[in-house]
This record gives C-alpha cells, sequence and structure tokens, in this order.
C-alpha cells in the first residue's frame, strides 16, 4: 500500500480572525439600520470564522460551517467552555434561514427577524470572537 503524504495546514489564523471582527462589524452596521435577517447572518460567520481562526491556530484545517460541529473540533484541542455550545446554536439558526424565502412558507427572510434576533446573534458573535482571541493570541499562531 502506498504511503499517503500528510499535507501540512498553512496556519493563517490571524486572516480567519481579522475577516470574523469585519463580519462582526457588518453584522452591527446591519442591525443599526433594521437590516436584522442580515444582521445575524453576519454574525453567524463571524462566529463560524472565529472558531476556524482557533482551529487553525492550532494547526487544524477546518471545513464546514457548523458552528457546534466546529466547536466539537475545537474541544479536542483546547477547552471549549459549555456555554460556547449554546452561543454556536443561537448562530447556527441562522445560516440558510436569513437568506432564503423557501424556509419560510411566505413571505421573504427579512420580514422574520428582529431586533432582538439580532442583538442575540451579535452577542453570540462576540464571545465566540472572544474565545477565538485567547486561543490565536496565546503565541499558537
Amino acid at each position: 500500500m502506498e504511503k499517503i503524504e500528510e499535507v501540512p495546514v498553512l496556519i493563517r489564523a490571524r486572516d480567519w480572525l481579522a475577516q470574523a471582527e469585519r463580519d462582526l462589524e457588518h453584522a452591527r452596521w446591519s442591525a443599526e439600520r433594521g437590516h436584522h435577517a442580515w444582521a445575524c447572518f453576519a454574525a453567524q460567520q463571524s462566529g463560524e470564522k472565529a472558531v476556524k481562526a482557533a482551529l487553525n491556530a492550532l494547526g487544524r484545517e477546518a471545513r464546514g460551517h457548523g458552528i457546534v460541529e466546529l466547536l466539537g473540533e475545537l474541544s479536542e484541542l483546547a477547552e471549549v467552555p459549555r456555554e460556547a455550545y449554546d452561543w454556536a446554536k443561537v448562530l447556527d439558526k441562522h445560516y440558510i434561514p436569513t437568506r432564503y424565502p423557501n424556509a419560510y412558507a411566505t413571505g421573504a427572510p427579512y420580514q422574520y427577524y428582529t431586533e432582538e434576533d439580532s442583538r442575540r446573534a451579535i452577542e453570540a458573535a462576540e464571545k465566540l470572537l472572544e474565545l477565538a482571541r485567547r486561543i490565536v493570541e496565546c503565541g499558537r499562531a
């Protein structure tokens, strides 16, 4: 049997983190303007990229969009607080329905999102970003 060479992971954790921060900025901007569906989606993107930054800093190439699953991978390499899974669940709910009308029986996605949805999503993304910063900035990236 032929030996398969392992390809090293390119460490770009700081780039992932920078984009997560920019996505969070976009979420806040959208929420301020009443674009709550986009605020929730941007917050989800921020959380996803934050966790991918942490995984990348620890040498793991991350795939997929489910933040709960990504945190499961991260927990194999670092301590992940239990409440991080709650933050991830808040955000994972916004990956598809924020963008596609067929997620609802009638109406467009923007009609279903509120200021409270934006606030909760942004808070969850902020907390995941804090967790990722601690991992990335502790010198492992």
